[in-house]
């Protein structure tokens, strides 16, 4: 799990649209942010509020990138159905969820499960992890991490 000040773990993955995302081969700064599913009302709320900021980010030289355990084909049906903009990684093994420590016991009505927590990190052009947001709360979110991206 990287820290402030650390490089961010690298991974390539499948992306929407048949793509495939490396983190390494990034020239600009990358918004990399973790949702638990597709078309769930939070992860819905967040992922169009980065489209509508799109943008904003692009202007302020950083690149958007969701990340979730769905398929490439579920995300390329949670964008067509929500006109999203953002590029959506697959981590249907689990492993970047591991190595960015957002596979985490959650509690639901008792119940207890592993589950990806909502969470934000801000990685610089040269790789280095500049910001991190855990436990995300959605309203608000999006602003805050685009006014970090302007800070770097």
């Amino acid at each position: 799990m990287p820290d402030l000040g650390q490089s961010a773990p690298d991974f390539t993955l499948p992306t929407n649209g048949g793509g495939t995302f490396t983190l390494s081969e990034q020239s600009k700064a990358v918004v990399l942010y973790f949702y638990p599913k597709d078309d769930t009302p939070g992860c819905t709320k967040e992922a169009i509020a980065f489209t509508e900021h799109l943008a904003d980010f692009e202007a302020a030289g950083a690149i958007v990138v969701g990340a979730s355990k769905d398929t490439a084909a579920k995300h390329d049906k949670f964008i067509a159905k929500h006109d999203l903009a953002v590029t959506l990684v697959s981590d249907a093994e689990g492993t970047m969820c591991e190595d960015y420590g957002v596979w985490v016991e959650k509690n639901m009505y008792g119940k207890t499960y592993m589950g990806i927590e909502r969470a934000t990190f801000l990685i610089d052009a040269t790789g280095v992890v500049r910001q991190i947001w855990r436990k995300v709360k959605v309203p608000g979110h999006v602003e805050a991490v685009l006014d970090a991206v302007k800070a770097l």
